[in-house]
């Protein structure tokens, strides 16, 4: 006899395949056939019945929008404590749209992971497209927290490291996995909230001393759920691979193509050489040749190592460690391009010419030879006139192509106009007993942006060979601000005495007009950090939808597939494009296209959200021992629960309370971006110079609490927390006088209409 599912599978079920609800679709899951099917559909009627389920009409509904009732994924909290969601399934064409999830008062708790069947409702909000409000429940993940486990007569807690997070777990006695008291630990979900109210967990890993060294990053990798572990299948896979020989290779060993990278780089992935071009044709002009390690040889569609190199998505970069795409057998071994070894590769020959325009370009699969591993400070000094002593007799032959090379392509930048944001990168060192050593900000050297501008012709390259030959590519893909999100910019630049073009189409080169207008006024920081918000977050697809950050009609990745999974998908399209064997694109990699390049994106965001909270852990455990030091800042945000400093030494971030400042309430302006004093008028806003107290420093979470001393040079005016009037106004905000100003513009011109 046919076994009839339990309810409970029925439901994990339907939380695995959100698409497919009707009762042929249970009833073939479960392999339920004949006079079974009675049962099953009175076992589905009794659930409809106590509200377990809900039956559901087929409808149709507009693909680049989605429909009023539908599963969606609760995310992770953001810092300001909200839940957003993703919907299980999106057909349009861009990234899905962002839910905010709304919880009503009698509705039940949700985590992180939980998937619920949501009723939605559009809005037109400025960070989300939908409000989503709970109808029901219908499945909950395997919630994982990591967190500080604190032993109690009762089995124990967790104790949270997120930065805002205040809420703890209880673990029953059995399933502290004997982790001892203080130990960081790795735990799930374990069922509804107890006698307490708090959520139950059980603990699947202990991870050690919390203060250990590396366990910052161990902390984020956990916490993100990177995976860091190669499944043994995969490690033999990458130990038994061999070097690529010759075979139907076009030889490149006798190209003089080097490498540079930073000094402490894990993998060379990107060779390249530059030639003035002898034709008479091109005067002025080069050949620039940019050489990418073949990782499509080793990693092939399917194979172990495909499958994990897919998972992971790309290699996550910490100040300590690297967690790698790919086994070190591949990413530092076979497929880095080191010095003197020929290494498998698919290389771009480009034609350039005087004004660094791309006249042409010839694709080929190859094998390559490096004549030397430089780093940028290297390179740089050689081309400034100092070069060291192995690099004197490259200097005429090689650095020298190289920089007119780069030159060319400058000329050519400066018409294209990609928008020009300097945003300063900070640079961590751990010292030798894992702690910080030194926080400063990398230098940016003409070294740096020459591989840039070679890496960014080559990926433009890639894009347009593969369009030529019509075949399925991912895309890097980097949309223009969203009209909500340009008019709120144009509102702070007409405010501030600037203008932003309207009425036309908008180009990188109006954003770099406008950064150029506040350069070195009050305004620069304000237009800059809101310039940079008003972008939207670039992604991967398979549908060509341009690089408006890079003035691009045409992208995709194509210089890094020792680290991602993105550029490895663009080799082996070129491979099978062209014919160069049976390792290209395979009918499965096309078929799932646009669900690897969600996943990646995914992914993508992931690594990002890791590095980042571990940067914050790291500058919070090198600041602790200076709690109570003065420092100065510029406000970088205003929230209403305070204003987010960022420190001029080292890049950290910090929150001044609201509650801590003054002695009078402050008055949050949402439209201003500013916090106002209700006796005083001081006005706290975005821009604004500022000295600030280190007043508690949390390695754990990252959090840097600070206490404003000065304003713009001032020091706070006395307030009084009722009524009354305490003293002279602070120094208004950049952002405020801009609002006043605008204001004021809008007044003369209904005065003289």
């Amino acid at each position: 006899m046919t076994q009839i599912p339990t309810k409970e599978q029925i439901l994990d079920w339907l939380a695995d395949h959100p698409g497919a609800g009707a009762k042929r679709d249970i009833a073939k899951a479960f392999g339920i056939k004949g006079a079974a099917r009675i049962e099953l559909k009175r076992l589905l009627k009794e659930m409809e019945a106590d509200g377990v389920l809900a039956r559901r009409r087929s409808s149709f509904h507009d693909v680049e929008k989605l429909p009023p009732v539908t599963v969606v994924q609760i995310l992770a909290p953001d810092a300001a404590g909200d839940l957003f969601a993703r919907p299980m399934e999106w057909a349009g064409s861009g990234p899905a749209p962002r839910i905010l999830f709304v919880a009503g008062p009698q509705d039940a708790p949700v985590a992180e992971g939980d998937r619920v069947l949501a009723r939605l409702t559009e809005v037109a909000a400025e960070d989300h497209s939908y409000d989503a409000r709970l109808i029901r429940k219908i499945g909950v993940a395997a919630h994982r927290i990591v967190g500080i486990f604190r032993k109690t007569a009762e089995g124990g807690r967790i104790l949270p490291i997120d930065k805002g997070e205040d809420k703890e777990w209880t673990v029953e006695p059995g399933k502290t996995l004997e982790a001892r008291d203080g130990e960081l630990v790795e735990a799930e979900f374990a069922g509804p909230r107890g006698r307490l109210g708090l959520p139950r967990a059980r603990i699947i890993e202990r991870l050690g001393d919390p203060t250990a060294p590396r366990a910052v990053s161990l902390i984020a990798i956990h916490q993100h759920g990177i995976p860091d572990d190669f499944p043994d299948p995969v490690i033999l896979e990458a130990d038994t691979a061999e070097p690529a020989g010759p075979g139907a290779r076009e030889d490149l060993r006798d190209l003089p193509l080097v490498t540079i990278d930073p000094s402490d780089a894990r993998d060379r992935d990107d060779a390249c050489l530059a030639l003035p071009d002898d034709d008479p044709a091109n005067e002025g002009g080069f050949i620039l040749w940019v050489a990418i390690a073949d990782v499509a040889h080793y990693v092939r569609p399917g194979s172990a190592l495909d499958r994990e190199a897919r998972k992971r998505g790309n290699s996550t970069y910490f100040p300590d460690r690297v967690v790698p795409m790919l086994p070190d057998r591949l990413s530092g071994d076979l497929c880095s391009l080191h010095e003197h070894v020929p290494r498998a590769c698919i290389a771009v020959r480009m034609k350039i010419d005087s004004g660094g325009n791309k006249l042409s370009h010839r694709f080929t699969r190859g094998l390559m030879k490096s004549v030397a591993s430089l780093e940028y400070a290297e390179v740089q000094a050689a081309r400034d006139g100092a070069p060291s002593d192995r690099l004197k007799p490259l200097v005429d032959d090689i650095i020298t192509p190289l920089y007119g090379c780069y030159n060319a392509l400058m000329r050519a930048r400066a018409t294209r106009q990609p928008l020009e944001l300097d945003l300063p990168e900070r640079r961590i060192v751990i010292g030798e007993d894992g702690k910080v050593a030194s926080v400063a900000f990398k230098d940016r050297l003409d070294a740096h942006r020459l591989i840039e501008e070679f890496m960014v012709l080559a990926n433009v390259a890639a894009a347009e060979e593969l369009q030529r030959l019509r075949r399925p590519l991912l895309y890097r893909v980097h949309e223009e601000p969203s009209p909500e999100k340009l008019e709120a910019l144009r509102d702070v630049a007409e405010a501030s005495g600037f203008t932003l073009a309207k009425g036309q189409v908008l180009k990188t080169a109006h954003l770099n007009r406008l950064l150029a207008q506040a350069e070195g006024t009050e305004f620069d920081e304000l237009l800059n950090i809101s310039t940079l918000r008003s972008m939207t977050q670039a992604y991967y697809h398979p549908q060509n939808l341009g690089h408006f950050g890079l003035a691009l009609r045409s992208y995709a990745h194509f210089t890094s597939p020792i680290r991602r999974y993105s550029d490895l998908i663009v080799h082996r399209a070129l491979i099978a494009a062209h014919g160069w064997g049976d390792d290209g694109l395979s009918p499965a990699d096309i078929e799932t296209l646009e669900e690897t390049a969600q996943h990646i994106s995914d992914t993508e965001r992931r690594s990002m959200a890791a590095e980042r909270d571990t940067t914050d852990r790291y500058l919070a455990a090198y600041l602790a021992d200076r709690v109570g030091s003065e420092f100065a800042g510029r406000i970088s945000g205003v929230q209403r629960f305070g204003a987010f400093v960022k420190l001029d030494e080292t890049g950290a971030d910090g929150l001044i309370p609201v509650r801590s400042i003054g002695r009078e309430y402050f008055h949050y302006d949402r439209d201003a971006q500013t916090l106002v004093g209700s006796d005083t008028g001081v006005t706290i806003g975005i821009g604004q110079r500022v000295t600030v107290r280190l007043a508690e420093a949390i390695p754990m979470t990252g959090g840097l609490m600070l206490e404003l001393l000065e304003l713009e040079g001032n020091p706070l005016p006395a307030g009084r927390r009722h009524g009354g009037k305490g003293g002279p106004r602070g120094r208004k905000s950049a952002a405020l006088k801009a609002k006043e100003r605008g204001v004021a513009r809008k007044v003369r011109r209904s005065r003289n209409s």
